[in-house]
């Protein structure tokens, strides 16, 4: 069993897979495996396509990190573990878009200047990946009805994928 501290610093949930590794010298490694990893060039892609369609930034989060970005800078966001809230909204599995109003939500916990516009759960055989996003920055216009049926579809493309 790995302690109770090592899971907690290393965001390691009952169940997560892990990669194990041994060394040449008898020491082992553990790693967090994330399926979405292997979508990681995909994502990408994808992120740049709804990016270029919609003007807004367009981001996929496995259920630990952004994997993948378009539209800001990369070193605000790219591999930052997700934000409390954003977790919360992604184990709910269901989809989230904005309101004026409300309290904002942030993508991570490193950033002030970007929030949710809208996010919908990437679901593979039922079981959650991750999710799909439109960020807003500082001075952004809320996100439409029509950009958040793209984030449900691309993220049930992605889900999709997965199971193949």
């Amino acid at each position: 069993m790995i302690p109770k501290e090592i899971r907690r610093t290393l965001r390691i949930r009952e169940g997560d897979p892990l990669e194990i590794y041994t060394e040449k010298d008898g020491g082992v490694i553990f790693r967090k495996y994330s399926p979405m990893s292997d979508l990681q060039d995909f994502a990408t892609q994808i992120c740049e396509s709804i990016g270029d369609s919609t003007g807004r930034i367009a981001a996929v989060a496995d259920r630990d990190s952004i994997i993948a970005l378009s539209g800001a800078p990369k070193r605000d966001l790219m591999d930052k573990p997700n934000s409390p809230e954003l977790e919360k909204l992604m184990e709910q599995r269901t989809h989230y878009r904005y309101n004026p109003g409300e309290p904002v939500v942030r993508p991570t916990d490193n950033t002030d200047k970007y929030s949710l516009g809208a996010a919908s759960p990437i679901l593979s055989q039922g079981d959650l990946m991750g999710c799909v996003m439109l960020l807003m920055g500082e001075d952004s216009a809320p996100v439409t009805e029509a950009d958040q049926k793209i984030t449900q579809t691309i993220a049930g493309f992605l889900g999709k994928q997965m199971e193949s």
